[in-house]
């Protein structure tokens, strides 16, 4: 017999046919995300979950199943699971970091173009039709090449940002009191308080951690130029949103880059309406290749619990040291 996982929303095909061919697959067909109450109901039949970050995996959730041998998690970030509780039980968590890397670098580099040369507010004007030829003012944005960049968060993918501004000749600062990329590529370590005070740009790549909350606020916004864009690609909560958009509409900053939110999809009141900002749906790792690799690592992970070894990407794996 196969092995029973319940999967909590539909995943790419080539990775919906490899879960077929070694699980006997109970998915959500429907394209919304599920109540507590059917996570629960799918959880409770299930040899193994196989949820989204957008899923909040609780404790009723993990506790559902007394069979249930590992949650494998379709994403890098894990604050979605309660792993704490789910080691208490022996329940291993797996997660799929790397594969993110390169495409979530990509998204970065595409707000910060979107944003800083008004490509959304420029593509809305021509669907309206009100574009009626060149002229010398419309649409005047900002240069990247030559422009100082600020990397908050300098791990896998806030190194990956970095080397791309090398192409544009562009002086790279890092604040990261755990990294040290100038070893690997031409950046400059400094305080959070020099990068937010000198660069043009400042891009957001660190997890979400007590720490790390809140950490662009109303200080650190004040700091910043007045012509500098924000990139937030990591976690919504890194930012304070009511502080950034009233950075935003009193234009203490040029401008700003979302991917993501601190209680998505909800946005907060007013910030729809900025122009000055770009708002995109958490779509950093949406290539069909990084979602499909994505799969791929996870069934990996759901295949090793399943046969009682070591996942290769367990997030607790003190549970296998006891």
């Amino acid at each position: 017999m196969k092995p029973k996982i319940f999967v909590t929303r539909m995943l790419p095909d080539l990775v919906m046919e490899k879960l077929n061919n070694h699980f006997i697959v109970n998915v959500n067909t429907k394209d919304i995300a599920l109540s507590k109450t059917e996570i629960i109901h799918g959880t409770s039949n299930c040899d193994i979950l196989l949820c989204l970050l957008s899923d909040t995996i609780d404790s009723d959730i993990i506790s559902c199943n007394p069979n249930l041998k590992g949650i494998v998690n379709y994403a890098v970030g894990f604050n979605n699971i309660d792993v704490k509780y789910a080691t208490k039980l022996n329940i291993p968590i797996t997660n799929t970091p790397g594969v993110l890397t390169e495409t979530t670098a990509d998204m970065a580099w595409a707000l910060m173009f979107s944003v800083a040369r008004r490509i959304v507010e420029s593509d809305k004007f021509v669907r309206e039709e009100k574009f009626k030829g060149w002229a010398p003012k419309l649409f005047l944005g900002a240069d990247i090449y030559g422009k100082t960049l600020g990397i908050i968060g300098a791990g896998r993918i806030g190194t990956a940002v970095a080397k791309r501004a090398l192409g544009f000749n562009m002086k790279v600062l890092y604040s990261d009191d755990s990294s040290n990329i100038e070893n690997t590529i031409k950046a400059e370590k400094v305080d959070l308080e020099k990068l937010l005070k000198e660069s043009d740009f400042v891009s957001l790549h660190v997890p979400i951690l007590p720490e790390t909350k809140y950490l662009i606020g109303e200080k650190e916004l004040q700091m910043m130029k007045s012509t500098a864009i924000l990139i937030n690609t990591s976690r919504g909560a890194v930012v304070n949103e009511e502080i950034l958009l009233n950075a935003l509409q009193k234009n203490w900053i040029a401008g700003a880059g979302l991917d993501v939110y601190e209680n998505e999809p909800k946005l907060i009141e007013g910030l729809i309406d900025c122009d000055n900002v770009v708002l995109a749906a958490h779509i950093a790792s949406a290539s069909v290749e990084t979602r499909t690799n994505m799969g791929f690592i996870a069934i990996n992970n759901a295949l090793a619990i399943w046969q009682g070894k070591i996942p290769p990407q367990i997030v607790n794996k003190e549970i296998y040291e006891k």
